[in-house]
């Protein structure tokens, strides 16, 4: 197995995937080469189309995945099956699975308020603070450099973002307040802004988002409340203040405006003025 994973793992970095990517298809391809050894005493070269679709039912129907996922392990699968094991990858063999997409659960305004000032942690209160009124994904805010913060310009620089790009987006005054206490409080780190326990790491996206889960449940709110929640709430309250939907894609670094739309239908058609047209005068 061992050969397989590092040959992959070259590939990986030829192709310059990012790490979080990388984690990604390790774990799928990890658990694949698991089941080709253990279940089908095979070597991945004499797998058939017929044992990956059986794996792929076992995927399904044992271990309980959701299309979704079933279709990240098909890129990880087509992945290893093009650059390491040189073979062509046919996809009337392995069809992609169709599903369903659901509107995430937004909050108001004041819930996210509510949900940062009860917060018990400060360092944690911060984090989500900054997350919520910047429109920041989890990975995003963990990796902040305490020089990232722009005081002079009120905006906060985002390195490396999911789309390789560096982008610029908006630093709420409240949110300074609070992350000047933060810091003060908190040593005045100079590097990673939220330090984690090990020296010369930041703290772990898992880690954030286990102590969101938790505090949702604190709550006794909606489970499907999440990190990323904080981050649809950012673009839709925008798209409700009248942002136009570009810069809401700049300020949020989505690399096509078709990921920003979905604030469209998030956003509150009443507050919009948008009336049925039942309603209107004949």
């Amino acid at each position: 197995m061992q050969q397989y994973i590092e040959r992959f793992n070259q590939m990986i970095e030829l192709r310059g995937l990012t790490n979080n990517t990388a984690k990604s298809y390790n774990s799928y391809l990890r658990k694949y080469l698991s089941y080709v050894a253990n279940t089908l005493g095979k070597a991945p070269e004499d797998v058939t189309w017929d044992d990956i679709r059986t794996y792929i039912f076992h995927l399904k129907n044992e271990v309980g995945l959701s299309g979704k996922t079933i279709n990240a392990s098909n890129a990880q699968l087509k992945f290893f099956y093009e650059y390491v094991l040189n073979k062509s990858w046919d996809r009337y063999q392995v069809p992609t699975s169709r599903v369903n997409n659901y509107l995430p659960k937004i909050l108001t305004l004041e819930e996210v308020k509510y949900f940062i000032d009860t917060m018990p942690n400060l360092k944690h209160k911060a984090m989500v603070s900054t997350a919520a009124s910047s429109g920041l994904r989890i990975n995003e805010t963990c990796s902040l450099h305490y020089e990232d913060i722009k005081r002079d310009t009120m905006s906060i620089h985002v390195r490396e973002s999911k789309n390789r790009s560096d982008r610029y987006t908006l630093l709420s005054k409240d949110n300074l307040k609070l992350l000047t206490q933060y810091w003060f409080e908190y040593g005045k780190p100079r590097d990673w802004l939220f330090p984690g326990q090990k020296e010369g790491t930041h703290l772990s996206k898992q880690s954030l988002h286990n102590t969101i889960k938790d505090h949702v449940a604190r709550l006794g709110w909606d489970s499907r409340i999440s990190a990323h929640t904080f981050r649809h709430c950012f673009g839709t309250l925008h798209y409700e203040n009248g942002t136009d939907l570009y810069t809401i894609k700049e300020l949020m670094g989505h690399k096509s405006l078709s990921s920003t739309l979905i604030y469209i239908h998030l956003s509150s058609k009443a507050k919009l003025g948008v009336r049925s047209p039942f309603d209107m005068e004949i």
